[in-house]
């Protein structure tokens, strides 16, 4: 759907908005486990850019679980001109990175979204520069990273039980 589509059917519901966006995640795996960590954790819709994403594949369906068919999802164009739409609209933006602040100890709004960079890359340049708040897991172990689709389950959670 549209991103307007997308909005207007969070404002009909009621509840504030939660989201989570994709920045360049191009495995339909990931793009299908995070859309069943989001809508187990109550995201009430998805933002994918129309270039360098996953496609909605019968994969990432099946990835899924049954949640994408249930979670709203909009494609758009231009990332960063939508995380300026958001954030007009009162919503705070949120990004997963590995030098961000520990995610645990963040007060997170109830309006927001969380975005997560893709495979190796992490979040585009200019995506991260205008998130509000940049939100890290931190790491004990001698492996570096956690797959994007992990990092999204944990955070997504943590912030549903802030909310």
């Amino acid at each position: 759907m549209e991103l307007d589509e997308l909005l207007d059917k969070i404002k009909q519901s009621g509840k504030p908005p939660f989201l989570v966006i994709l920045d360049g995640v191009e495995d339909p795996h990931n793009l299908g486990a995070i859309a069943r960590s989001a809508e187990a954790a109550g995201c009430n819709g998805m933002i994918l850019p129309q270039r360098n994403s996953a496609p909605l594949s019968q994969t990432a369906v099946k990835a899924s679980a049954g949640a994408l068919p249930r979670l709203p999802v909009a494609k758009v164009g231009n990332l960063n001109a939508v995380i300026k739409q958001l954030k007009k609209a009162g919503m705070w933006i949120y990004g997963a990175d590995m030098q961000g602040k520990d995610f645990r100890t963040v007060d997170y709004a109830p309006d927001c979204a969380l975005i997560i960079g893709g495979e190796g890359g992490g979040l585009s340049r200019l995506v991260k520069e205008n998130c509000d708040e940049i939100v890290s897991i931190p790491m004990y172990g001698k492996i570096a990273s956690l797959n994007a689709s992990v990092s999204a389950g944990i955070i997504l959670f943590e912030i549903a039980g802030k909310r």
